[in-house]
């Protein structure tokens, strides 16, 4: 049976990402093993809805305005009681609720402009089975940058270096009986057509569906 996976994001009310210029392509990076229902907003996180599927995927692109306290605490008993949240660049904006930073496991602090970037696997991620074979990749991308929670025990995977300094780029974490994945590329649909890194796209919505 295919995964069932809810695509929340933004479109109309998007700044800067909106949800329409990569969901085709998302689709078609997860193919026939998930079965994905995009939704504009956060409406679908509350709990007589999100327990529906069996993983979440956020591009939501609301930096000020925080998702309702009703679909705050429908995403996290989701997560913790065994679903799993992938994170896509800007879907990073949930932390406008402080509950769903704490989530996520880091919190994202700005970025530098648009450049080109080459990022590695590390360590750890040689050996995680989301990202055990999968390459490193250079590509033109926003250099996010984050502060992570150290309570959060994260696993970063892949990192990018910038100005001098690696900066995590993909982690995971535990929380509760559930899985969370954070990928830091994302700004618009070129970074998705980026064979490498669409292998990475794929791995990490299986990994946080506990399927790998």
């Amino acid at each position: 049976m295919p995964i069932r996976t809810l695509l929340v994001g933004h479109q109309e009310s998007a700044p800067y990402h909106p949800l329409g210029a990569v969901q085709e392509r998302l689709t078609a990076i997860w193919g026939d093993e998930f079965h994905v229902t995009a939704e504009e907003g956060t409406a679908g996180l509350r709990k007589e809805r999100i327990g529906n599927y069996e993983l979440v995927v956020s591009y939501t692109d609301s930096w000020k305005t925080p998702a309702a306290p009703e679909e705050i605490a429908g995403l996290l008993a989701y997560v913790a009681q065994g679903g799993g949240l992938l994170v896509l660049h800007n879907g990073m904006s949930l932390q406008a609720a402080p509950e769903l930073a704490q989530l996520a496991g880091g919190y994202f602090t700005g970025h530098p402009p648009y450049t080109g970037l080459e990022f590695q696997v590390t360590e750890a991620g040689a050996s995680h089975p989301l990202s055990a074979g999968l390459p490193g990749f250079t590509m033109d991308e926003e250099p996010y940058r984050y502060d992570l929670d150290p309570l959060a025990k994260a696993q970063v995977l892949m990192t990018y270096r910038h100005e001098g300094q690696d900066h995590p780029a993909a982690w995971t974490r535990p929380y509760g009986l559930g899985r969370v994945a954070v990928l830091a590329p994302g700004h618009h649909l070129p970074s998705f057509q980026h064979e490498a890194y669409s292998l990475w796209v794929r791995k990490a919505a299986l990994w946080a569906a506990d399927k790998l």
